[in-house]
């Protein structure tokens, strides 16, 4: 199993025409016999983690299959979102289950929040670097040894 690994923080280019970098994650959700490659910003302000529709869709969900209504807060709270379970492989590290707040907002990027995302890995921010680092917390248990240095 991987102990840790570092990622890029992804370029981005804002529609003011200013460019940034971001902490975007590459990993792959399976669903329903369907899986899609993704990218999810992780944000530690962010109670859950979020899912666009239609990448809920493209996974197989169908909205009033999921029943189990979320209430989301901020710039999202004004739409609906329903909870999903979804499995996710990040890299090489062991697939694990992550509950999303499936939403009908347009244009919101798939958002790795404190539930469940920052309870499943460790996440150390290296911003001067525009680079982060992730250690998983079932890899960590199942016995991986990880120095502290």
């Amino acid at each position: 199993m991987v102990d840790t690994q570092r990622f890029s923080y992804k370029i981005i280019d804002s529609s003011i025409g200013m460019v940034d970098r971001m902490p975007y994650l590459p990993l792959t959700l399976s669903s329903n016999g369907h899986s899609l490659n993704v990218e999810g910003l992780l944000d530690t302000g962010a109670s859950v983690n979020v899912l666009p529709y239609e990448i809920g869709m493209q996974l197989g969900f169908i909205w009033d299959n999921e029943t189990l209504s979320v209430v989301l807060a901020g710039n999202l709270a004004r739409f609906e979102a329903r909870a999903v379970v979804v499995d996710a492989q990040v890299s090489s590290f062991s697939t694990i289950n992550l509950a999303f707040a499936w939403t009908q907002a347009p244009n919101v990027p798939l958002i790795l929040g404190q539930a469940n995302f920052f309870f499943e890995f460790d996440v150390c921010f290296f911003r001067a670097r525009s680079e982060f680092e992730i250690c998983s917390k079932q890899d960590k248990i199942s016995g991986s040894p990880k120095s502290d240095s």
